[in-house]
């Protein structure tokens, strides 16, 4: 099917358009280039000078045969300023190499005859920087095509040659080049190595890291997991224990929540061995594929994962951690709105790592829990009244992992004291991303 003329006519820009990237210019190349401009200007001159003393015989005819007139060589100053300047031009033949070519071969063309060898050399300078460097790809075929044509009759009698007084320097050249290019490689191939071995390393040292955050990030889920329920666990068994005989009722109550914060504690924990143990037939990527998946046997499922608890979970905590005996109060601000899940879940995580603290270290005290929607963040505020500690001073792994949580999200906590003295405050600001 025969090209339109809108298409002919967009294949032919895209033809002449530059492509690839600018080539960018260092000072090693531009003192290489100087160096080569020079170079073609002293064996350039030496040539022109030579060649303008000789003197051409020119057979004219005459009416007793050919008569044979001494005629001078041509004019030196034109041939060394048509030398100098093309040597000039070369040495710019990466910023602008089709220019070059274009002006080499259009300055040397007309003196051909003259300087056959100065013509031949620069333009074929000229043309390998133009097939080298020029991003007009189209165009610097066609060019170096026409002046191939063009230089064609200067190489009729035989392609112009080394001077015999130069044959030992070229040779010499030769040499030290192909020895600087294989210095140039092994320190190439040397360089490659450092790098592949330095990039092997860093992809190891990320391995490492990315292992040791998911480790820590499991850690803290399992910490706020089992702390907070074992701790609403044990303090329920021991009121049951203690009101065994007195009030069976009353013990039925708590060893249900001890039952509640159990099943609570499973469910959680079904979750934290989810990401330990990816589902078969799932692909596994991140950090978290690197850890060791469980195998199960062939009467047992993958545990079931429920969604992570979030701020809509807040009033069941509240109330497992009422029935411990200990009041609290919740209070929500501002205009609630989804928020994401893991700023969600970081916010449960601060309302639940601070009550467990009250429940441990505040027994026969109050809590208060308030919850505040800004239009840019989440502030969240837990004090208790004080009381008598029911537990160890703890190693407070527990702050420590909520701040690392908070900080993935940009977040703070802050924790100490009431200024009266009794009680304790816990505060975390959530800036609100989109849900």
């Amino acid at each position: 099917m025969a090209e339109t003329e809108d298409e002919l006519t967009e294949r032919i820009k895209s033809a002449l358009r530059p492509s690839g990237p600018v080539w960018r210019m260092t000072l090693r190349n531009q003192l290489f280039d100087i160096a080569l401009a020079l170079l073609c200007a002293f064996g350039g001159l030496d040539y022109v000078f030579d060649k303008a003393g000789d003197e051409t015989i020119v057979p004219l005819p005459g009416p007793d045969g050919p008569v044979f007139v001494h005629r001078d060589g041509p004019n030196l100053g034109g041939l060394i300023f048509v030398t100098l300047l093309a040597c000039v031009l070369i040495s710019q033949r990466r910023r602008f190499p089709l220019a070059v070519l274009w002006a080499v071969g259009a300055l040397t063309i007309p003196v051909i005859d003259d300087i056959p060898r100065v013509c031949y050399y620069g333009c074929v300078i000229a043309a390998y920087a133009a097939a080298a460097y020029s991003r007009y790809r189209l165009p610097t075929l066609v060019s170096v095509g026409v002046l191939a044509l063009l230089t064609w009759r200067s190489t009729s009698n035989g392609m112009p040659s080394v001077p015999d007084q130069y044959v030992g320097i070229v040779v010499l050249a030769m040499l030290v080049l192909a020895g600087l290019a294989l210095r140039l490689w092994r320190a190439q191939n040397t360089e490659n190595a450092r790098k592949l071995a330095a990039a092997d390393e860093e992809r190891a040292t990320a391995l490492r890291r990315a292992v040791e955050s998911e480790r820590s990030r499991i850690a803290r889920e399992l910490h706020d997991v089992v702390t907070h329920n074992v701790s609403v666990m044990v303090i329920q068994a021991g009121a049951a224990r203690r009101t065994l005989d007195i009030s069976p009722e009353q013990s039925r109550q708590a060893l249900l929540a001890v039952e509640g914060a159990g099943r609570t504690a499973m469910a959680e924990l079904r979750h934290v061995m989810g990401l330990l143990a990816p589902a078969s037939g799932m692909p596994s990527s991140g950090p978290s594929s690197s850890l060791p998946a469980r195998a199960f046997g062939p009467g047992e499922e993958a545990p079931d994962l429920a969604p992570q608890p979030g701020l809509d979970q807040l009033e069941t905590l509240v109330g497992r951690v009422r029935d411990t005996g200990m009041p609290v109060a919740l209070s929500v601000t501002g205009t609630p709105r989804a928020v994401a899940s893991g700023e969600a879940l970081a916010a449960y995580r601060v309302v639940q790592e601070a009550l467990t603290n009250a429940v441990k270290h505040a027994s026969g005290g109050a809590a208060t829990v308030s919850v505040h929607y800004g239009e840019e963040e989440l502030g969240i505020e837990v004090t208790d009244t004080g009381g008598r500690s029911t537990g160890d001073g703890g190693s407070g792994r527990g702050l420590l992992g909520l701040r690392e949580r908070l900080a993935v999200y940009g977040g703070t906590l802050r924790t100490g004291p009431l200024i009266t003295g009794d009680g304790w405050r816990v505060t975390a600001v959530i800036p609100l991303g989109t849900p």
